[in-house]
């Protein structure tokens, strides 16, 4: 009788299991790292897209700091004059401002290259106006020419023609060229 025979069923030759063309079991191959399943790249695109909004938002935060530090250093000249009424330190502390944001918002320059903190007299208003947003030449009108001898004037000076100019129209012109949207020069960190 045939082993292999099931009951009820006729014995025939017998069959060697040697001979039968059975093939080994075979494990399936290990799970490759490549490619990626897409859980994987979604959680790439998301660290990517975090990253560059990081980047986004640095970038815009302290683009906006210099605006932030304009705004809190003229709220102080203009407290510091309510107070002492001292007309030759305003137009100091005006001067002073107005340079610093100059070169900041111009590192490269102004159009024509010349370094900004080099410019002085009639080229420093002459740049002031061509920057303005109005386009108008009011530094170059006789409340924005105080700016040219009255930082450089001693604190106890009195030239009555340079220390009577009006502070209110100059503080006015000074805020209007401050707190205007300005092309930035190139540095960006």
């Amino acid at each position: 009788m045939n082993p292999l025979a099931s009951p009820g069923q006729a014995s025939g030759p017998a069959i060697n299991p040697a001979e039968l063309p059975l093939k080994d079991i075979h494990l399936p191959e290990a799970v490759s790292w490549w490619p990626p399943a897409p859980g994987w790249w979604l959680l790439l695109a998301a660290i990517i897209l975090l990253g560059l909004a990081l980047v986004l938002l640095r970038r815009w935060y302290k683009s906006r700091q210099l605006q932030r530090d304009i705004h809190a250093e003229l709220a102080r000249i203009k407290q510091t004059y309510k107070s002492t009424g001292n007309r030759l330190k305003l137009a100091q502390d005006l001067s002073i401002l107005l340079r610093r944001a100059a070169i900041s918002w111009y590192p490269q320059g102004d159009e024509n290259g010349k370094d900004i903190a080099g410019l002085t007299g009639e080229d420093w208003l002459a740049f002031l106006d061509r920057t303005a947003s109005q386009g108008e030449r009011k530094f170059q009108s006789d409340t924005g020419r105080v700016l040219l001898s009255a930082p450089y004037l001693p604190a106890d000076s009195k030239d009555k023609g340079i220390a009577g100019f009006d502070a209110d129209a100059l503080i006015a012109l000074s805020e209007s060229w401050l707190l205007a949207p300005h092309k930035r020069g190139g540095r960006r960190s």
